[in-house]
This record gives C-alpha cells, structure tokens and sequence, in this order.
C-alpha cells in the first residue's frame, strides 16, 4: 500500500483519473459531464480527492453542502487500493471540511447489500435513518439512508 496519501480538493484536472474509478465502481458511472457540472455549475458541491506521492488519483468523494448540512453523493476508491482505508480516509476528511463549515447533520444513501460501506459508516457514528425503495435504477435495489449528526 501506499504511505503518503493525500487528500485534497478535486480540479477539473482530475476528472480523467476520477472517471476510470467512477467506471470500475459503479454499474451506472457518472459521466465526465456530470462531473464537470458539479465542479463548475453547482454552487452546493465540493469534491475531494485521495492522491499518491506520484500524483494518482486512487479515491474522490463528493458531497453538497446546503446551509447547516451536507449530504455524501458519491464515494469511490481504485479496485487495487480497496481495504487499505482510503474510502474512511476520505469520509473523515469530508467530516473535517463540513465541520468547519459548521455543517450539523451529514446524510447519505448506500446499498443495503453493500455491508463493506454501511460498516464503515457505522464506524464513524452514522446511523440507520429509513429505506428507500427501489432507489438504485440499475437493480430495483433498495438504498439505506444514513446520517450522523455534529455536536
């Protein structure tokens, strides 16, 4: 594994790096212009990225921030560097920028089949907070919302 693991915030620079991740995590990827639209259209969006020493992008998480709370869009981490923290690397780095923005309540959805995730939302404080129906449109699968709370 890597040792010198940054986190920063994602550039535009960084979408061709952020896409071949996006399309190896997820069955329905974003597209580039997705993308591009959170980094230069939507006010509420911030992208943070987890960076080598040799400047490869390996983990981005995205989030909007509205007023006093901040909701998780999308996660993902490079197949190769999948369980060697970076996905918590990055959450705990999300939790850092929005707690600084004086965010009170973070949410976010997640499979209700992807336990790696759920537990490690679990591990930094989120809790179970309702089902969505059939949120997922590649398989019908449902989503679990979850959400911590900041004091």
């Amino acid at each position: 594994m890597e040792t010198n693991i940054t986190y920063r915030k994602m550039t535009l620079d960084d979408i061709d790096q952020v896409l071949l991740i996006e399309q190896d995590a997820f069955d329905t990827p974003w597209t580039r212009e997705a993308f591009e639209h959170e980094m230069t259209t939507n006010l509420y969006s911030h992208y943070l990225v987890a960076e080598t020493e040799t400047r490869e992008i390996i983990g981005y998480c995205g989030m909007w921030i509205v007023m006093d709370e901040s909701h998780i869009t999308n996660v993902a981490v490079a197949e190769r560097m999948r369980g060697n923290k970076i996905g918590e690397g990055l959450m705990r780095e999300a939790i850092r920028v929005v707690t600084e923005q004086n965010v009170v309540l973070m949410t976010l959805e997640v499979r209700v089949s992807n336990d790696v995730a759920k537990n490690l939302y679990y591990k930094l404080n989120f809790q179970d907070g309702g089902i969505r129906k059939n949120y997922y449109s590649d398989t019908g699968e449902d989503a679990l919302v979850m959400w911590v709370e900041f004091k």
